[in-house]
């Protein structure tokens, strides 16, 4: 099985209601959208949707890096070699995480296919029968995020991640009414996404917060500083998350070194794929860490692939993987059992791309043979 053509598509994904969080705010979210062709006539999905604040790239970058730079070095190429497609990539280009990504799913996709099998059977197979699903609160009123937490307590959900950032006074009292609100019937993870900046902003936060039960604190402090976020898990009574602090193999190795936090997040956006993500979760578990796999607010695409990771590692215990449920339309077809996602045993990333809506949501495409 050869590489004989790939497609890019940019696409606009329109957002149910805005989503914001400390850096930015979205009324759509645009995606790369890859399809790869095989010389047996096989197809796969992947997809890439970049976030200028975390890797560097943005959509047009990540399209001009997949038609323009990667996507000619992979024709002619098996898609089942992972190990050698990404050297091929890496060779090819420092960085660009995300457009690696894309045409990573992608070959995992057909992979999957051609075998017959789940994309998961080819990273160690099934260990989770399900994971419950995480309700993203955007950034909002005290009482509006703690409303929007009732009402998704009424339909099923269990777990909460608060997005806040913007001022530590008014992040605290985000966080208390919401915790006053739910508290009591789900869990409540917070997410800074590097808002609070410093570890001492940080700290004054947490010990506003000291009566309020929290799962976790992710990304309080900037992405570079591992420092700062090593002295916030020094000095916190809760386990504290990295995010846009890990990126890929150099920063897992300082993150581990420096003991800088409890638990991990894993995008594939940020690494590069499903099997550089699949290195990451073995690099946590050989340091005693424990891993969650995110999400930049993909489609089906994108969301079904990093849920193929998340099934495969017990080292894995949560995600938050809930694109598809944010979207008013999306190419894809995974489905949420509210308030669970189960996957199914469907071949590749087991997603049928709706090639009408496809159309009508691109911006612009080029396919390179």
């Amino acid at each position: 099985m050869k590489i004989t053509a790939i497609e890019a598509f940019v696409i606009e994904l329109p957002l149910i209601e805005p989503f914001i969080i400390s850096y930015a705010s979205f009324d759509s979210m645009p995606s790369v959208i890859v399809k790869i062709t095989t010389d047996d006539g096989r197809t796969g999905y992947g997809e890439g949707v970049a976030d200028e604040h975390v890797t560097g790239e943005s959509v047009e970058s990540v399209y001009h890096m997949v038609t323009k730079t990667l996507a000619p070095k992979l024709i002619g190429r098996n898609p089942m070699n992972s190990e050698k497609i990404h050297d091929v990539m890496n060779r090819a280009v420092l960085g660009a995480p995300t457009a690696k990504a894309a045409l990573d799913t992608a070959c995992f996709d057909l992979a999957g296919k051609a075998l017959k099998v789940p994309a998961y059977v080819l990273l160690g197979g099934r260990y989770h029968d399900k994971f419950p699903i995480t309700h993203v609160l955007s950034i909002d009123t005290p009482k509006q995020m703690a409303d929007n937490a009732q009402k998704h307590v009424e339909k099923g959900y269990t777990s909460f991640k608060l997005k806040v950032g913007y001022d530590v006074t008014e992040d605290v009292e985000r966080i208390k009414a919401v915790h006053d609100q739910v508290g009591h019937q789900a869990s409540i993870r917070v997410d800074v996404n590097q808002g609070w900046e410093s570890a001492p902003q940080t700290l004054q936060a947490l010990h506003a917060l000291q009566n309020v039960h929290l799962d976790w604190l992710e990304q309080p402090v900037i992405a570079d500083d591992i420092d700062a976020l090593g002295e916030v898990k020094t000095k916190a009574a809760l386990p504290i998350m990295a995010d846009e602090a890990l990126t890929g193999f150099k920063s897992m190795r300082e993150i581990i070194a420096k003991r800088a936090a409890d638990k991990i997040n894993i995008k594939l956006m940020k690494c590069g794929g499903m099997y550089p993500a699949a290195k990451l979760a073995a690099m946590a578990e050989m340091a005693g860490m424990d891993c969650q796999v995110g999400s930049m607010v993909e489609s089906s695409i994108g969301s079904a692939a990093g849920l193929h990771v998340a099934f495969s590692k017990k080292v894995i215990s949560s995600v938050e993987l809930t694109g598809p449920l944010m979207f008013s339309k999306d190419i894809g077809d995974l489905h949420y059992d509210v308030p669970f996602i189960q996957l199914s045993e469907r071949p590749g990333l087991g997603v049928d791309v709706d090639e009408d809506i496809l159309d009508e949501l691109t911006v612009y495409s080029e396919e390179v043979r």
